[in-house]
């Protein structure tokens, strides 16, 4: 090094995040004051083993080649941003009573990203955690899992996605993935089925302990697992509600090889439901049915690709006139009081009748004599972040967009409780104006 030529190296921490400056006076070197990201991004050599700073002149550059001592880490933006977002304080919050304040995310880990979120579907799942109408909810609470935004930082062991990238996150964080023992759900991609335990995107805990927070807010933390990149075909907004609604139909229809030679029914034309009929046509069913309770959403159905509308209270003699008809039924609604008899009576024998809804107020029942011709009951759990992955892919080869209505999110109030109220066609998606 030219001992003549004068030089200074500043390195640099911000207490809330893992960033560092490299400034450096002389020629051939960096404005004072570049921030550096990356060891990719400057050039330079990072060693987590050295106690202390030394630099050596980089032949060609001029650059200096330093190594840093191991409390620095190499995150990949700084989090000068707030995390706030609408925060459910109470059960009453369900009905519109939701307020904006800030939360603290769950501790910075290196495999983690941070999401400032465009847009962010809303789930019936959202309004049950708000009431606490499935489990005692873990207030304050801030809902939401249908997230669509830009990675603003990237955790050093995040490899598939970097800044800048619109990713999306569904209703799970985080599963075990193996760190706590075997699990043959997480080594099989099932991740929505850990054997350990699943973490929602909010009202849940990871595994640090930290509490989850999900996306009626300005930006999410998540372990970057778990989020997937949007493809360029699919628009925010479009692939927003299929993160949580539309891989919950994409899972058990590809899980049940929904396709050529299959008529399948879809029960319950809603935000869910109407995804099955999208994706059952897509998938190229011989025949989709659409049932629901009435009329007035037949023509939207038939629109949608269902080659036959059954309303179960309009139509008498729906039953009898379908009996035996479907190999398969999908059911998305969530309710204790559905006409299981009948209703199993549509499939053949052989058939499968899966459950996604989920009822607040108890099980489903199902008679042993509706049963014994082979008719088999499932259920089904959201889609790992695989099947995520390859509904984007059918979604954008065949062009398929879900019915949805924007809205701003500083109408989040009032928009789940009209989502309450039934007045959602098909499905409420929140943007961010910031």
């Amino acid at each position: 090094m030219d001992n003549t030529e004068s030089q200074s190296r500043e390195l640099s921490e911000s207490p809330s995040d893992s960033n560092f400056t490299i400034s450096r006076r002389g020629r051939n070197c960096l404005p004072r004051g570049t921030e550096v990201s990356s060891s990719e991004k400057c050039g330079l050599w990072l060693s987590p083993t050295a106690a202390d700073i030394n630099g050596a002149e980089a032949p060609e550059t001029g650059l200096s080649i330093f190594t840093v001592n191991s409390t620095y880490t190499t995150s990949k933006m700084a989090t000068d941003y707030k995390f706030e977002g609408w925060m459910g304080l109470d059960s009453t919050a369900a009905e519109g009573n939701m307020v904006w304040q800030e939360f603290t995310p769950k501790k910075w880990e290196e495999t983690d990203i941070d999401i400032k979120i465009s847009h962010c579907g809303v789930c019936g799942s959202d309004l049950h955690t708000l009431r606490s109408g499935w489990r005692a909810s873990d207030y304050p609470c801030c809902v939401g899992h249908e997230i669509v935004g830009t990675a603003v930082r990237v955790g050093s062991q995040v490899s598939d996605i970097k800044l800048g990238d619109r990713v999306g996150v569904g209703a799970q964080s985080e599963s075990c993935l193996g760190r706590q023992g075997d699990c043959e759900e997480c080594a099989m991609g099932l991740e929505q089925y850990c054997s350990k335990k699943v973490i929602g995107t909010y009202n849940s805990n990871f595994y640090n302990g930290d509490k989850s927070y999900g996306g009626y807010a300005l930006y999410n933390r998540v372990p970057g697992h778990f989020a997937i990149k949007i493809p360029d075909a699919i628009t925010s907004a479009d692939a927003a509600p299929m993160l949580c609604g539309g891989v919950t139909l994409y899972s058990p229809l590809k899980h049940n090889n929904c396709g050529p030679g299959k008529r399948v029914g879809i029960i319950g034309v809603g935000g869910l439901g109407h995804f099955g009929v999208l994706f059952a046509k897509a998938m190229g069913a011989d025949k989709v049915v659409a049932i629901s309770r009435k009329l007035n959403k037949k023509e939207d159905s038939l629109n949608m690709g269902a080659d036959q509308y059954i309303a179960t209270d309009d139509e008498p003699e729906w039953a009898t006139a379908n009996s035996r008809s479907l190999d398969l039924i999908v059911s998305t609604v969530s309710s204790t009081k559905m006409p299981m008899v009948e209703y199993l009576g549509l499939l053949k024998t052989g058939g499968t009748f899966v459950q996604v809804g989920l009822p607040e107020d108890g099980g489903l029942f199902a008679p042993v004599r509706n049963l014994m011709r082979r008719i088999k009951l499932e259920s089904s759990l959201v889609g790992s972040p695989n099947e995520i992955r390859e509904m984007f892919q059918l979604v954008a080869e065949k062009g398929i967009r879900p019915w949805i209505e924007e809205i701003p999110m500083k109408d989040a109030n009032k928009t789940i409780v009209d989502m309450e109220d039934g007045k959602a066609r098909y499905r409420y998606v929140l943007v961010n104006d910031q």
